[in-house]
C-alpha cells in the first residue's frame, strides 16, 4: 500500500465501485479485497471490509463503513480530458451507470462519489486568465457536461 492513500467511505459496495472505476478508466486497477474477520456495526465476519484500488494512477482504499457518512461534493475526483470523445466516454460511463449528472463538469457516480470530468482546454484557458478566462467560465456555467467545442468557441470570443 502506497504512504499517502485516499480513503473513499461506501455504504457496502466499495468492491463493485473499484470495479467499475477499473474497467472505466486507463491506469486504474484493483489490488486485494480484504474481508472483515469478525462481525462489526455495519457487517458481518467474511463481509468484504476494505478493498485496494487505483484510479488513473491514484492509489485508493475503498471502505464498507455503513450508512454513518455520505459522500458529498466536498471530496471529487477530476479527470482530465484530452477532448470531447474522451470527456463524453467517462461522462457516459458514470452517468449511465445509475449515476446523475451536475453542473459544470460535475456529476456523482451511482455510489455517491462525485466526479468532475474536465476538458484540458477548460483548464488552460482558466489558467490563460484575462477575457477569455470569463468567457470560458461563462460558458461552462451553463453546461452539465463541458462541450469542448463551446469552450474552444468562447476562448477566441
Amino acid at each position: 500500500m502506497a504512504k499517502n492513500t485516499i480513503c473513499v467511505w461506501y455504504d457496502k459496495e466499495a468492491e463493485a465501485a473499484a470495479r467499475f472505476y477499473a474497467e472505466t478508466f486507463p491506469d486504474s486497477a484493483v489490488g486485494a479485497v480484504i474481508r472483515a474477520p469478525g462481525d462489526y456495526p455495519s457487517g458481518q465476519e467474511g463481509d468484504v471490509l476494505v478493498v485496494e484500488f487505483t484510479v488513473a494512477g491514484i492509489p485508493c482504499v475503498g471502505l464498507n463503513g455503513g450508512t454513518t457518512f455520505k459522500q458529498t461534493e466536498a471530496f471529487s475526483f477530476q479527470i482530465s480530458t484530452e477532448d470531447q470523445e474522451e470527456t463524453d466516454r467517462y461522462w457516459n460511463a458514470i452517468v449511465g451507470n445509475g449515476g446523475q449528472e451536475s453542473e459544470c463538469g460535475w456529476c456523482k457516480d451511482k455510489w455517491g462519489v462525485s466526479w468532475q470530468i474536465t476538458p484540458r482546454v477548460m483548464l488552460e484557458a482558466l489558467a490563460a486568465g484575462g477575457g477569455q478566462a470569463k468567457r470560458a467560465f461563462d460558458a461552462m456555467m451553463t453546461m452539465k457536461k463541458i462541450d469542448v467545442a463551446a469552450i474552444e468557441a468562447a476562448r477566441r470570443g
